[in-house]
């Protein structure tokens, strides 16, 4: 399966094959995910990789974490799992009005 990283700080025109030249440097990679911003079209500046090796993962975060690629200093690492996120919007304190009438308190 490999394993995933987490590659972020990335220029907004980084594109899938910049990345994978990149990282291939270091192992083999299997897939690359630039995330996107869904309205303007444009890269988000981060993106998910799944190397095909742990050696190769590791090589890929002891030699580019923090180094300078376009401009940035990159961030690289193994990716976490997805954190689960809550439903609902949060409801919120209580106004001023309550029924209409303005509270006391």
């Amino acid at each position: 399966m490999g394993t995933k990283l987490y590659v972020g700080n990335l220029s907004f025109d980084v594109t899938e094959n910049d990345l994978r030249d990149m990282l291939a440097q270091h192992g083999p990679v299997n897939e690359i995910n630039v995330i996107m911003d869904k309205e303007t079209g444009r890269a988000r500046g981060f993106a998910f990789a799944t190397m095909n090796t742990e050696e190769g993962a590791k090589a890929a975060i002891l030699g580019l974490n923090g180094k300078d690629w376009k401009g940035r200093a990159l961030t690289v690492n193994e990716a976490r799992p997805r954190e689960e996120r809550s439903g609902g919007g949060g409801g919120g304190g209580g106004g001023g009005y309550r029924g209409g009438q303005r509270s006391r308190y």
